[in-house]
């Protein structure tokens, strides 16, 4: 009895001096993408939180697709000011993991000296990253063909949905994700990023340079339409160039596309990710 007392103590104790785990999506989701994620992590000991972009709130997919008028005119500064509100509120810094401008949102976080140590899931470029695609193009032109709509919530049909993060499915298959998880665009975000590309500064201002930074670790796919792998090289070569002194590493899995965080194998993600956390974390 007092061998199982002193196991479920230490138990106990783990898990506290675990951080907790700040989740943060990208465009085109909400956080219900996270869902395989947060009980994942949950069963390894880890508080999660993944709380949406400001106008998401609890709402559902569905919910927001009837009345998206509450996100059609969120920023990057909007958005990062929310999360940071969130992390000011934990007593312990975070460990923060972003997919795609949720991972640009991450750097940007760690920019400012939040977290313990970050994770950019395919992570939408910094400004001054100017990397564009035929792809690329593909994928955002549905937003940037019109600037009429640079401060609206654009609709996401399903077929676009199968480019941009069900390329590695079948259309059917694909179909089943974009129901569960897709929502209009944020455009003003979108074109804040693309814009962000011919300046270094801006809303979307990294400090590459930052010593004192948490260590970050960049995550690419090799079939990424949306934000491709080369993108994700430029923005790591862009802190080795700054000289930095903190931790940055880069991890490029095979096969994996813009629906890294979905697609089958996503638990090899996660274990990589929060093995480097474990392993770097600065508190």
């Amino acid at each position: 009895m007092a061998d199982q007392q002193q196991t479920e103590s230490g138990d106990q104790a783990s898990s506290i001096s675990k951080p907790p785990i700040l989740l943060i999506h990208g465009l085109w989701m909400t956080p219900l993408c996270w869902e395989d994620w947060i009980a994942y992590f949950e069963t390894k000991g880890y508080e999660v939180l993944a709380p949406g972009w400001p106008g998401i709130d609890e709402r559902t997919p569905e919910e927001i697709r009837v009345d998206s008028k509450p996100i059609a005119d969120q920023s990057i500064q909007s958005i990062v000011d929310h999360y940071a509100s969130i992390i000011s509120t934990l007593k312990t810094p975070p460990i923060i993991m972003g997919h795609s401008f949720g991972g640009l949102f991450t750097q940007i976080l760690l920019s400012r000296g939040y977290g313990c140590a970050g994770i950019g899931i395919s992570p939408a470029q910094p400004a001054g990253i100017f990397d564009l695609s035929i792809n690329v193009l593909k994928a955002t032109a549905p937003v940037l063909s019109n600037p009429l709509h640079a401060h609206s919530a654009v609709p996401f049909t399903a077929e676009q949905f199968h480019f941009c993060f069900g390329n590695h499915l079948t259309r059917n298959q694909s179909d089943v994700l974009y129901n569960r998880y897709a929502i209009p665009s944020v455009a003003h975000v979108l074109w804040q990023g693309v814009t962000g590309m011919l300046k270094k500064s801006g809303p979307g201002h990294v400090d590459f340079d930052k010593t004192d930074r948490a260590p970050l670790l960049l995550i690419a796919g090799t079939n990424d339409h949306v934000v491709p792998l080369h993108t994700v090289q430029k923005e790591f070569d862009a802190y080795i160039a700054a000289k930095t002194t903190a931790t940055v590493e880069l991890k490029i899995f095979e096969g994996r596309t813009h629906g890294i965080v979905n697609q089958d194998g996503w638990k090899e993600i996660a274990d990589f990710a929060i093995d480097f956390a474990d392993g770097h974390a600065k508190y």
